[in-house]
């Protein structure tokens, strides 16, 4: 939605397009929390999951992204991207209403949850790609940041709601049914979608290459740009540790912390108003350090932040849980913005597919790894020694950027045609 030059952009809000897909991604990624919260109670409560077993729960759930990330990014480049979001979420409704029929029939199983599990991860391969990838379609260049922020805000905001409202639904009516309305959630979100007006273009078949080199093609991209190599070790480490940190979590503050559902819905849910924070404040914070500055500071309070999950053993846990889920969240979405914002702008659009799957599969297909390791030295070790390693790797993980032309960067390349120029992208201070 770009303007001519010396006009005012109005606000996205006046956006017909971006209003549904603002709709859309708002009731899907609340529905996402109620999922993310009533399943791993479902494992550790219904069916007495160890460590172990949690670890994984939640490595099947993201193991998709190293499986199949690359060549789904071929393929959504070559479809419509709204209707892989809208079928993704009617298949993602009807793979989670299996576990409340499951259950009210007797016959839940944890083989259940792990096939559901990671069938729900393969459809959110294809429609997290699409997704990304959609934005840069439907708004202009100059307001992908803005978009990003007012879809980060909608998550966010979710993310504080989500969990106690998760909490209260299980309380009432138990972690199975609580699940039934994620189903209802992703629903509705197909709904908005299938409401946006704007007419893709179909790629010409005739000018497909094979699979190989167009998953090659977005690979080079990612791996050749100095910056997003950084970017994408960094968030590749973060994710390892945070995966094994978070698949121990509900165990953690269950059975060794004694916290029950509502209270561990509040630290949830208080904790996440650092990341509806980090989305109003994104902007504001990237022009007081620098847009290139703020990704390894990010980076860093996130890493250190992310001790405070150990410390909770012996300090007052739910202070501080509150305190390091505050400062977590609002760092991670700081990071977020920032780095998808650059990346969407400097990729050419024919490539983003490939791009945000190449990238999906460099820094998502460490977190089945970390979680099936949290899970196994949870067992071997124990689950607080097991989260104090990790949490060691999440500060470890900043190094990347850190130690990078970033630190020293105000304003982030903006390439946009940087493939098809064929020019090598420069660092700017």
């Amino acid at each position: 939605m770009s303007t001519s030059a010396g006009v005012p952009q109005r606000s996205l809000w006046h956006h017909h397009d971006f209003r549904q897909l603002w709709m859309g991604d708002t009731v899907s990624v609340f529905g996402a929390q109620f999922v993310g919260f009533a399943m791993p109670l479902m494992a550790v409560q219904l069916l007495g999951a160890d460590a172990f077993q949690m670890g994984l729960l939640a490595a099947l759930e993201s193991l998709a992204f190293l499986l199949i990330s690359l060549p789904a990014g071929a393929w959504v480049d070559r479809w419509r991207k709204k209707v892989v979001l809208v079928l993704g979420d009617l298949l993602r409704a009807a793979l989670l209403l299996t576990l409340p029929v499951a259950w009210l029939a007797g016959v839940l199983t944890m083989e259940q949850l792990y096939v559901v599990a990671f069938a729900v991860g393969c459809t959110t391969v294809f429609f997290d790609v699409a997704n990304q990838s959609y934005l840069p379609e439907i708004v202009g260049g100059e307001q992908i940041a803005e978009g990003n922020g007012k879809l980060q805000a909608s998550q966010q905001t979710a993310g504080v709601v989500g969990p106690a409202a998760a909490a209260a639904l299980v309380r009432l009516v138990g972690s199975p049914l609580t699940i039934a309305v994620t189903a209802v959630c992703m629903a509705l979100s197909s709904l908005f979608v299938s409401r946006i007006r704007h007419r893709e273009e179909s790629a010409d078949p005739a000018a497909r290459r094979p699979l190989v080199t167009e998953v090659r093609e977005g690979m080079a991209f990612v791996l050749a740009h100095p910056l997003l190599r950084r970017i994408v070790a960094c968030t590749g480490l973060s994710n390892l540790a945070s995966s094994a940190v978070f698949g121990l979590f509900v165990l953690y503050a269950v059975r060794t912390l004694g916290l029950a559902e509502t209270t561990l819905g509040l630290v949830l849910s208080v904790g996440a108003v650092g990341g509806l924070l980090g989305a109003v404040s994104s902007g504001r914070f990237g022009r007081l350090v620098g847009e290139g500055r703020a990704i390894p500071v990010a980076a860093v309070v996130s890493g250190l932040a992310m001790l405070t999950t150990p410390l909770a053993s012996v300090l007052p846990a739910v202070p501080t849980l509150l305190v390091g889920g505050f400062l977590v969240s609002w760092a991670v979405v700081v990071y977020n913005i920032a780095q998808v914002s650059f990346r969407q702008r400097l990729c050419p659009r024919p490539l983003l597919g490939r791009m945000n799957a190449s990238i999906r599969f460099l820094v998502w297909g460490p977190m089945p790894v970390g979680a099936l390791l949290g899970g196994l030295l949870g067992r071997e070790l124990g689950v607080v020694p097991t989260l104090w390693i990790f949490s060691g790797l999440a500060v470890l993980a900043a190094l990347p950027v850190l130690l990078s032309p970033l630190l020293g960067m105000r304003t982030l390349p903006r390439e946009l045609d940087a493939l098809a120029d064929d020019a090598a992208p420069t660092l700017r201070p």
